[in-house]
Parts: C-alpha cells; structure tokens; sequence
C-alpha cells in the first residue's frame, strides 16, 4: 500500500504562526501521530503532501524516512494527492490520510483497505450532528458520490452519514480520475471527494467502512477541537492503564505525552503529567500535581505531591517529596529519602541517605547512610566551572551548612551545624568553623518611631 498524508492546510481557524499540523496533542505535533499510525501499515511509499509553513514542517521532522511532496499553491485535496502521484506505485492501492486527522487506528485503515480490495473504499461515519462534513450519497444502498456541505441541497444536508476524507484508491486510476477534477463549486477547489462518482461512472467498485468511534476521524481546525481531541486521547490512554491494572484517581485529570509503563498495583493521584518515557515500578504511588519526564522508579517509592522529577533514576522503597526537584542526571539507590524543598542535580545518592528539607545537592557523589541537613548546599559552581562534591558514607551533615566544592567529606565525618567546609574533612573527623556566642544584658531593642 501507498500511504499519502495531506498536511498543506494553512489553518486559520487556528489562529497561530504554527503550521496547524506542528501544534502538539499529547505532546507531539499532529502530523507525529498520524505518521505512526502509517508506519504501523508498513507502506511501500510513504508521501506528505506539505505546504503552508513547509519549512518548519519538514525541520520538525528532518531525519524521518518520509518522502516530502510540496503544494503550491493550495488547491484543495484533490490537488494534493495530484502532486504527490509522481512518487507512487501503480501496483498498490493508496491510502489517502490527512495531517490534522490524529487518532485513526491502524485496525480501521485496514478494515478500509479490504473493503477496497481492488476498488477503492472511503471511511464513512453516522453522526448525529453532521454539520461541516461532506454527505455521502447513496443510491439503492450504494455510495454513489460525496458532497460537500456547502454545494449540498437541502434534502442532502438531512444525511448523516458523512464523509471523513480518509480513503483507498487504486492507484493506476488517479491519474485519470484526478485529471478530470473541476473546481466550479463554492470553494473554487479540487475536491478528492469527486472522485468517488468518477469512479461509479466508470464501474469501480466503491465500498465503505464505518470506525468503532467516531472520534478516530475528528480533525483539528480550531483550538477548542484540539483541547477536544486532547481529552479524548487521555481518556483513551487512562483507559489502557486501568485495564492493565493502574489505579487512576480522575482518569479525566492524567496527562500521558510520551509512553507511560506501569507496574502491579501503580496509583497515581490526579493532575499528574507523564512525558517522554516513564517507567513506574509495582507498587509506586505517585501524588497529586507531579510531573514526570523520561524517569524511571523501581517498586514501592512514593513521590509525594508537586514533585518534578526529570531525566532521573530512582531506586526501590525511596521517598520523594512532597514539593522535591529530581533535576537530570540524578539517580537514587534505595531507601533514599528527599523531602520537602530539597532539589538534587547531577548527582547520585547511596542506600538509606536522607536529605529531609530544604537542601541543594548538585553536581555530588553521595554514599550510604548520609544524613544531609535542612538548608544545606553544596557550592558547586564557581562562576565559571561545575565543580563535584564526595560524601562519603554513614556522614552527617549539620543544618545550614556549605559544602564548596570541589571537596571530600571522608567515611563517617560529622559536619557540624553552620559549618561552610572549604577543605576535605578526614574520615571520622568532626569539622566545624570556630565561633563565640556573646550575651549582652545591656541591650536595648530598637522601637518603632512616631
């Protein structure tokens, strides 16, 4: 099969500078999907028929194994398929897809494409509103042609079967059929939809095939339906999660933007946000309001509320949060606890280290059994350069303390409250600056002036 993706529409409606097919549904760009569902049907000739905005079409997508076939100037659909016929085999049907048509599934294209056989199929739907579609025709229960809506009687726009755009041609008729196109209609264009009575006329064969929901044929033209097709992606995505076995708090409050796997007995808490690839162990319970991106959690930690986690590793049995920042490049052993206000950033942290509250760890080697101090932080740029910091095992680390690297704090040292440490601390040792404590009886307090 040929697949061909009609993406040259400029979108208006959608009241953007970005390509209509580059605006993001479940964080990747229209166009994104429908090019994995094609490749899901293994096509002999993949084609995009681009055109407004198509620079940054194809920069989004350079290094795609695509085949780009540019519309200029825009001419409606028929148009479209036109330019991209010079790249197809006349030995394959071609399916006809659209940009801003996301979430089709490769089971009904493949149903479409064996009512086509030999003939040519079009993806009909029944709705109860059909307003804005072309209707499909049907004469003695046979589709006879499409019409759109605007050059549509009365008696047609009653029809609520309608026409998604989606279809499979034989190839070797195109050339013909879309040669005998004529614009005189309301919108001055080539309608692909014509084709359907060029094919009657000419005793092809034409079939149809309905979705199982209607939404696999929605398109985006404005942003209330993108917010639309979003919702309906999540609920679908919730769905799959829950019947593999996740709790979901609010299926209607999870956003999945990338590829989420779960574990035994996963609950995640509402308004949470998955990007990129997750990974969430048996067991994890991830709070309410926490974004996840590219993170991986093995069984049994808990992150807590308004935790944003990115490009992390976390180990067995951990606690995060609540309000924590695993930043990239952090990866945790088991049992690690990181609490409330604290951020870690490029650093690694042994078994059962604890860094409870309202501390910076960056750039840092941790071992087991550490204890990091409230308002303790690690110093570890200098202006100019990233510097690291070691902490050995079982060490303790007192409030309020700076840790400016690059220094090592050896095996089992105590870091006493306050204490900014410059120079490596021996293992065992107790390090501290030097203070003195003075209580004056004399002292007046200021009062507020008059």
């Amino acid at each position: 099969m040929n697949v061909v993706i009609l993406a040259a529409g400029q979108g208006k409606r959608m009241q953007s500078d970005l390509p209509k097919v580059l605006h993001p549904l479940a964080g990747r760009p229209l166009l994104a999907h429908v090019l994995a569902t094609a490749r899901a049907l293994e096509p002999a000739r993949l084609v995009v028929v681009y055109g407004h905005g198509g620079d940054e079409v194809r920069a989004a997508f350079a290094g795609d194994r695509v085949e780009w076939v540019r519309q200029d100037p825009q001419l409606g659909t028929g148009h479209a398929l036109a330019q991209a016929l010079p790249a197809l085999g006349d030995a394959a049907q071609t399916l006809v897809l659209y940009g801003d048509v996301p979430l089709t599934r490769p089971a009904t294209l493949r149903r479409l494409a064996e009512a086509a056989g030999s003939g040519l199929a079009v993806l009909t739907v029944t709705l109860d509103d059909p307003t804005g579609y072309g209707r499909v025709v049907r004469e003695a229960g046979r589709v006879a042609r499409i019409v759109e809506e605007k050059d549509a009687s009365a008696a047609e726009r009653a029809i609520r079967e309608v026409n998604t755009g989606i279809m499979v041609l034989p190839t070797a008729r195109l050339a013909g059929w879309l040669g005998a196109l004529r614009s005189d209609n309301a919108q001055r264009e080539y309608y692909l939809t014509d084709v359907v009575a060029l094919a009657v006329r000419d005793r092809v064969a034409v079939s149809s095939a309905q979705p199982d929901a209607p939404w696999e044929t929605l398109g985006v033209n404005a942003k209330a339906e993108l917010a639309a097709l979003e919702r309906v992606f999540q609920r679908n995505a919730a769905a799959e999660l829950m019947a593999r076995g996740a709790t979901i708090a609010d299926p209607a409050r999870i956003d999945v933007r990338g590829r989420l796997e779960c574990g035994r007995d996963v609950a995640i808490d509402v308004n949470c946000v998955f990007e990129g690839e997750v990974s969430l162990g048996d067991r994890v319970v991830v709070g309410p309001n926490c974004v996840l991106r590219n993170v991986r959690i093995a069984a049994d930690t808990r992150v807590e509320a308004f935790c944003h986690l990115e490009d992390a590793e976390v180990g067995a049995a951990c606690r995060i949060g609540p309000y924590a920042r695993l930043r990239p490049g952090t990866r945790l052993a088991e049992e690690v606890h990181v609490g409330n206000f604290v951020e870690v950033k490029a650093s690694a942290f042994g078994a059962r280290s604890k860094a409870n509250h309202l501390a910076y760890v960056g750039d840092s080697v941790v071992g087991r059994d550490v204890n990091v101090g409230a308002g303790t932080i690690t110093c570890n740029y200098d202006g100019a350069n990233k510097h690291r910091t070691v902490i050995e095992d079982e060490v303790f680390i007192g409030s309020d303390t700076q840790l400016v690297a690059p220094v090592t704090v050896g095996r089992g040292a105590t870091i006493a409250a306050g204490t900014t440490v410059w120079r490596d601390v021996p293992p065992g040792a107790l390090a501290l600056n030097g203070k003195t404590q003075v209580a004056r009886d004399d002292y007046q307090r200021p009062r507020k002036k008059t």
